[in-house]
């Protein structure tokens, strides 16, 4: 029997949206403000679904505490309160946008869980935009 389970969890982070192969004024017309050179910030929300197998001895498909250990331990602490652009190695050369942000923490996030569960990462930048992966 399939089932899902998610877990929610919330960090700060800073970031300028700016292709560097770009203008100033193409920059500005793509991304508007966002690509300001003092950066801006956002109060991001994200949701991690796991789906999977239920494991009938346990009843559990995943230990939610180990979830959110993993959530703390390699997405939380990465990225809250930190600068996107200059803190995070994953956006040296990518443009931190919401879709991008979601796509690196799904793959983090993938390298430690079970490769039978299935993993969906909703990554909420405002609380009427948010970006799905895989969708």
């Amino acid at each position: 029997m399939r089932i899902s389970v998610f877990r929610t969890a919330h960090f700060n982070a800073a970031h300028r949206l700016y292709n560097k192969n770009w203008t100033l004024d193409k920059n500005t017309e793509v991304f508007g403000i966002c690509s300001s050179p003092n950066f801006h910030g956002h109060n991001y929300d994200l949701e991690v679904k796991v789906t999977g197998e239920l494991n009938e001895e346990s009843g559990m498909l995943i230990d939610l505490k180990k979830l959110k250990e993993l959530i703390y331990e390699h997405i939380e602490l990465k990225f809250d309160h930190k600068n996107l652009n200059l803190d995070i190695p994953e956006f040296q050369d990518l443009i931190p946008t919401a879709e991008n942000i979601c796509i690196i923490i799904h793959g983090i996030l993938r390298k430690q869980l079970d490769p039978s569960l299935d993993i969906t990462v909703r990554l909420y930048e405002t609380p009427r935009n948010y970006v799905e992966f895989p969708s």
